[in-house]
């Protein structure tokens, strides 16, 4: 098998990378070529391969997906794709989408296209997301639920999600799509809620907490994803969808508690901001078809993750230290 992970050197494409090429990888042999395709933009960091950046079996490419010629040949050599690279920061998304539609929906056809037009047969394993289900007022939304998505990023993912499996349909082309919950771990670019508090604390600096800090997510370790992704690509079925759940459903004020807890922080250091436009009040998937089917469950328990997440922040400083100069935006989906 020879792989083609776009977004790569991002958060969770790099644990990914990581993954496949690591000699002591528990959930079976690797890949016989790993090749990373990444555009390199703010959350992209050839760093964050670590060690795997040097590996035989890797191949770092500095490119765009919306590059059908650069796309088209990687494509010729190249079995399977997992398909990671994505604008998904929503508070950018509501400032401008643009970049989002352009990379998350065009730059997926794009990719699809030269799939279907590979001399060889091309898993396709699409990633995306719990967001375009939309909120979930109660119950947990199965992969049959009709798509809602209520930002400009969450719009732009579901319309890729519907380009895949079109591609699918139309094409026969082996397209397989996952739909995650909120990931936390090392390596996660600091505009995301869990490494923007922790980074913010460990400076000294008040975390911003939209509203009143009711909205629900449902938290998954980055190592868990990895491990589902690698089960769809491995065991999964064409032309299905799949979701994948951490099993920690928190409200942003509990997880609040939680991140301040672990950095020996109190309530003093929040600062209450004004809600965010299109706020969705909680997101929840029902992932007992790859727990039935593939055999997954979530190993990483939440405050044992979380721990072990703000000691990576704090031993780390000079990965992400260089990094919040650049964050020009309060986060947190």
């Amino acid at each position: 098998m020879r792989v083609l992970v776009t977004g790569g050197a991002g958060f969770i494409g790099s644990h990914l990378v990581r993954s496949l090429l690591s000699p002591n990888a528990s959930d079976g042999p690797g890949p016989d070529a790993v090749t990373v395709l990444d555009a390199l933009t703010y959350a992209g960091n050839r760093a964050n391969l670590g060690s795997a950046a040097h590996h035989a079996r890797l191949r770092f490419v500095h490119g765009d997906i919306l590059d059908a010629e650069c796309v088209t040949a990687l494509m010729a050599d190249h079995d399977t794709v997992v398909h990671l690279a994505a604008e998904s920061h929503v508070d950018r998304s509501i400032g401008s989408g643009r970049a989002f539609t352009a990379t998350n929906a065009l730059g997926t056809q794009t990719l699809l296209e030269a799939a279907v037009r590979a001399p060889h047969p091309v898993t396709f394993l699409h990633i995306s997301t719990d967001e375009v289900y939309g909120s979930v007022p109660a119950g947990s939304c199965p992969e049959s639920h009709p798509l809602a998505p209520a930002s400009p990023y969450s719009a732009s993912k579901a319309g890729s999600d519907l380009l895949a499996l079109a591609y699918h349909r139309t094409h026969g082309l082996d397209v397989r799509v996952t739909r995650c919950s909120n990931n936390y771990g090392p390596y996660q670019f600091p505009e995301k809620i869990v490494p923007l508090f922790i980074t913010n604390l460990l400076r000294g600096r008040p975390v911003p907490l939209y509203g009143d800090g009711a909205h629900i997510r449902d938290w998954l370790h980055v190592a868990d994803h990895c491990r589902a992704i690698r089960l769809v690509l491995e065991d999964g079925r064409p032309g299905e969808v799949y979701n994948v759940g951490g099993g920690q459903e928190l409200s942003n004020r509990q997880l609040t508690g939680r991140i301040l807890a672990a950095c020996r922080a109190d309530w003093d250091d929040v600062e209450y901001v004004a809600d965010r436009p299109g706020h969705d009040a909680r997101y929840s998937v029902d992932w007992s078809k790859i727990r039935d089917e593939l055999g997954y469950a979530p190993r990483h328990a939440f405050d044992e993750g979380l721990a072990a997440t703000v000691d990576w922040y704090r031993t780390h400083r000079a990965w992400w230290e260089p990094l919040v100069e650049a964050r020009q935006t309060p986060g947190g989906r």
